[in-house]
């Protein structure tokens, strides 16, 4: 093994010699370059191989490129490249091979060999990383899509892409992004091909050499892939894809017309088919602008335009009237409401056509939660809150087990002041599963705090402790002890917690909020903050470092603290705490004990 590194570094000593000679390294930095060379040698010839070694050699034989190309720059030195660069490209090269041969299934180390590649122009090399590559990874179509793309927009080269995309399809003959792709490549073949044949012509040179079928120039190749392509691949995502390319290209008019008229007659039932047709209206019929259009112009031929996709979606809805149509539809209006403008007139339209069209889900029963949620926004967001009253009271009926819905239409009625507030919680109480009704409980816990007597909020904080889930019911034990001390005071909140206390589960804070509380009190007792903390610790002990260390801060500094104390409560720390958390307690302690904590 030492004769072999021995070979490798002296293989390195002329490329080194040079960078010397012409300036780019001093004889200290080539010593030092040696050096790490050597050690990285000994680590990628050892038995046990670690990927890490390699990839660390790699970074290093990079980074030292970098900075040859950066001294060249500054020195404007631009020669014996081939003396310099290319024997250290080839290390790399090997590097990598070695790497790729041993971890064969790692896609990002061959991902990385072919990004060296492109970085320092290795196309002959990069050629062969590709076909090693695409031999073992076989079954990932991103890899061949990368090669393709490369050999088409690098190598320019149309026949080795589309072998490639063949060869491809063979494996994956149902994958849609590869036939997306393989289309794609075929059309832009045809683009390059129109542009050659058109320059030559201004050019009035003789084409006679050259052979520029008229089928591929049309994108016949293209066709022939997309109808290949619609046997395999059904739905109508894919139609809609392929179409999507078409269209980035001025001369596939007649390819898009097939493609359009395979949707209507293979999809006329997917309402991705009625959404597509709909919004094409807006791009149709739009006339170019000129100097002369004014403002109010422009906003008509909009307002037209958006009627005639209405109109569409009018017969989509009727044609499929499914709960996927009616949310095409409603998003479509949605978007349209969205965008900007300075039109007040066009703005109201938007607003009623969409408010319309979610009326109109909603009497056919065809209007999702989410969507309507999002009605009732739009709604509050109008200032329409008597309709969004009437409107949440007709939600929570259809989606009687949504929390949010409820939320959202307790929200409005307690906005509007409403009377029968208590009611409709009431009503959702019982209409909701107890898992998941936290929200709806502080939210009734919060708007009784600023509405109702004392005793009939704290005669709902009763309630939600048994009608909540033991998880749900500890968030509500924090609030019962907050309020409770707020509106009557340390003696009262200190018979709560007692009470509370029989009940688990329990949160951290709960504790921490008694804590509080009592060192808020003039007369703060340590024999009370002991109860706390040993209450807090027979829950917590075993999992919370800083509650210890707290409970030995507060012997430690209270007027009726024991520091004598601290002794034993930290040898119980030591006995009750779990695995690392010992270690954290000993160096957290050692700090406290050095006053640096």
């Amino acid at each position: 093994m030492a004769e072999r590194i021995e070979q490798r570094l002296e293989d390195r000593i002329p490329e080194l010699e040079q960078l010397e000679r012409v300036g780019l390294f001093t004889r200290k930095e080539i010593r030092a370059v040696l050096r790490k060379a050597s050690a990285l040698e000994y680590k990628i010839q050892r038995r046990a191989l670690r990927k890490e070694d390699f990839i660390n050699y790699i970074q290093y034989e990079v980074n030292l490129l970098e900075l040859i190309k950066k001294r060249r720059a500054r020195i404007g030195y631009s020669f014996k490249k081939d003396e310099i660069e290319h024997s250290i490209l080839h290390r790399v090269h090997s590097l990598f091979n070695r790497a790729t041969g041993k971890w064969k299934d790692d896609v990002q180390l061959w991902l990385s060999h072919v990004a060296f590649c492109k970085q320092w122009n290795a196309k002959h090399q990069l050629s062969k990383v590709f076909s090693t590559m695409l031999a073992i990874h076989s079954n990932k179509p991103a890899l061949w899509i990368m090669a393709a793309k490369w050999e088409m927009e690098t190598r320019l080269s149309s026949e080795s892409a589309r072998h490639l995309f063949l060869r491809a399809l063979r494996f994956h003959p149902e994958c849609p992004k590869l036939y997306q792709e393989y289309f794609r490549m075929e059309l832009m073949h045809a683009e390059k091909q129109r542009k050659e044949k058109k320059e030559f012509e201004q050019a009035k040179m003789d084409l006679g050499e050259f052979n520029y079928s008229e089928e591929i120039l049309n994108g016949e190749m293209a066709r022939i892939v997309y109808r290949d392509a619609s046997q395999k691949i059904k739905g109508v995502e894919f139609q809609l894809a392929v179409l999507s390319i078409a269209k980035l290209f001025d001369f596939t008019q007649d390819l898009q017309k097939e493609i359009l008229e395979s949707l209507q007659t293979k999809y006329a039932d997917d309402p991705l088919t009625w959404d597509y047709m709909a919004r094409r209206e807006l791009e149709l019929g739009s006339l170019p602008p000129t100097e002369q259009t004014t403002k109010q112009q422009k906003v008509s031929e909009m307002a037209q335009r958006e009627e005639r996709c209405c109109a569409v979606f009018d017969e989509a809805v009727r044609a499929v009237p499914t709960e996927d149509m009616w949310k095409c539809y409603i998003t479509f209006c949605l978007e349209r409401y969205n965008r900007k403008t300075n039109s007040a007139e066009l703005k109201q339209q938007r607003l009623e056509r969409t408010l319309s069209v979610f009326s109109k889900a909603h009497e056919s029963s065809l209007l999702s939660e989410a969507l309507c949620k999002q009605w009732l926004q739009l709604l509050l967001d109008s200032n329409l809150s008597e309709k969004a009253v009437e409107v949440a009271e007709a939600a929570t009926r259809h989606f009687s087990q949504s929390v949010e819905i409820w939320q959202m239409r307790l929200w409005v009625l307690i906005q509007l002041k409403r009377d029968d507030v208590t009611k409709c919680f009431e009503e959702a109480i019982k209409h909701v599963k107890s898992k998941g009704t936290l929200s709806l409980w502080t939210l009734w816990v919060e708007w009784s705090e600023g509405t109702n007597s004392k005793e009939d909020t704290e005669a709902i904080y009763q309630r939600s402790l048994h009608a909540t889930t033991p998880a749900e019911s500890v968030t509500m034990k924090e609030m019962y002890l907050d309020w409770t001390y707020r509106n009557s005071g340390y003696k009262k909140v200190k018979r709560l917690f007692t009470s509370l206390c029989e009940n688990r589960p329990f949160s951290l804070d709960f504790f921490r909020k008694m804590i509080q509380i009592e060192k808020e009190q003039e007369s703060c007792k340590m024999l009370h903050l002991r109860e706390y903390y040993e209450r807090a610790l027979r829950e917590f002990g075993s999992t919370n470092t800083d509650l210890w260390l707290d409970y030995i801060k507060e012997e430690l500094s209270h007027p009726q603290g024991k520091p004598e104390n601290c002794g034993s409560i930290h040898w119980r720390a030591m006995k009750m705490l779990q695995g690392d958390l010992v270690e954290d307690f000993v160096s957290k302690y050692t700090l406290l004990q050095t006053g640096h904590l």
